[in-house]
């Protein structure tokens, strides 16, 4: 398992567009194989109510880097999210856990 991770700053005031943009957009990441699950989480500390952190898990690091990123569905998703960034966001891909407590 492949966790996807990315810290989305939003353009401040734009978080409920943003939210509404992502709950259309996420029916076209959920379809694609190896997708397992995602979360998104609010910031919230002080200061940082724009900050989202995204969470994906998928099956292979290829499943997102080559299948959902060369589909027709992450053109759509590119055209609902990405003008909400600022500045856009560092996507991290991380494997296994090497500990867990």
């Amino acid at each position: 398992m492949i966790l996807e991770s990315a810290l989305l700053d939003v353009v401040p005031g734009q978080e409920e567009a943003f939210l509404a943009a992502f709950a259309e957009a996420r029916p076209l990441i959920a379809v694609q194989r190896g997708f397992r699950c995602l979360e998104l989480r609010r910031c919230l500390d002080a200061g940082r109510g724009s900050r989202f952190l995204l969470q994906v898990e998928w099956e292979h690091l290829t499943d997102h880097t080559e299948g959902f990123r060369r589909s027709a569905e992450y053109q759509r998703w590119r055209e609902l999210l990405h003008h909400y960034y600022a500045p856009f966001p560092e996507v991290e891909h991380y494997g296994e856990p090497v500990l867990s407590a």
